[in-house]
């Protein structure tokens, strides 16, 4: 089965301390893997593993951040040490401070640049000689829709981060097969997390009317896609993205939900 196959792996999750990323690791840990919850609070890092123990889970916590090498080297040898080896890594760490393009500073540009996406470069290059060593290695980016394939005022970096995240896939997969280390993606659509609920109830009320089911996503949902992804089932999937939306990219119009 599905959730077998994780049983017993050691898996890392960036950006875990709380939203989707919490969500990833809450479902590995759910699922019998051994979980590095990495943030740079080390206080929210811990409290999120001791909620994983607490509910007979396998977890601790990790203070990193994805924009520094060394501390990414650090993440990886923690994890291997703690786990015996290091399966998957979910690069899942991202920031998305909403301003208009004329409002933004070249430093805001930078920062979310930094984190999203040389942080994915960053935290999967630390990880590829413990991941080389494993029978089920495995690679899974956070990505979005917004990007690869929707726009939103305000999000121009955000949106190029996530773009970026899929070229750098499409190559990475392709060094890394050679060592049977798959590399995918999940693209999220609007889920509900702090994030998210810190833009109000209007933008959210408006979100979820513009899905199809109808509602807004869980952050399990992507946990439970990514679960797939670091699956020994998946083993055959590399280089690919799973839209996890309820369907949101998919009306051509407004009226178009008006028609269900």
């Amino acid at each position: 089965m599905l959730a077998e196959s994780l049983k017993g792996k050691s898996v890392i999750v960036t950006g875990a301390s709380k939203g989707i990323g919490k969500g990833i690791a809450r479902v590995f840990a759910r699922h019998g893997a051994k979980v590095l919850v990495v943030a740079r609070d080390l206080q929210a890092a811990e409290a999120t593993a001791r909620e994983f123990v607490a509910a007979g889970g396998t977890a601790s916590g990790f203070s990193a951040d994805v924009t520094r090498l060394e501390d990414m080297e650090k993440m990886a040898q923690t994890a291997a040490e703690r786990h015996g080896g290091l399966d998957v890594l979910c690069a899942n760490a991202g920031i998305f401070p909403q301003v208009k393009m004329e409002d933004m500073s070249p430093e805001t540009w930078d920062e979310v640049m930094a984190t999203n996406l040389k942080g994915t470069f960053l935290s999967v290059k630390a990880c590829i000689p413990y991941l080389r060593k494993s029978d089920q290695g495995r690679i899974v980016i956070t990505s979005s829709i917004t990007g690869p394939v929707t726009g939103f005022p305000g999000w121009t970096h955000y949106g190029a981060t996530k773009a970026g995240q899929l070229g750098f896939m499409r190559t990475a997969c392709m060094e890394l097969a050679k060592d049977r280390i798959t590399v995918n993606a999940v693209l999220p659509g609007n889920i509900v997390t702090e994030g998210l609920e810190a833009l109000g109830p209007d933008y959210m009320k408006g979100m979820a009317a513009a899905v199809p089911l109808g509602t807004l996503g869980e952050v399990e949902d992507i946990g439970h896609a990514a679960l797939f992804f670091a699956s020994r089932e998946a083993g055959y999937i590399t280089g690919q993205t799973l839209i996890v939306d309820g369907g949101q990219v998919l009306p051509e119009s407004p009226d178009a939900l008006k028609q269900m």
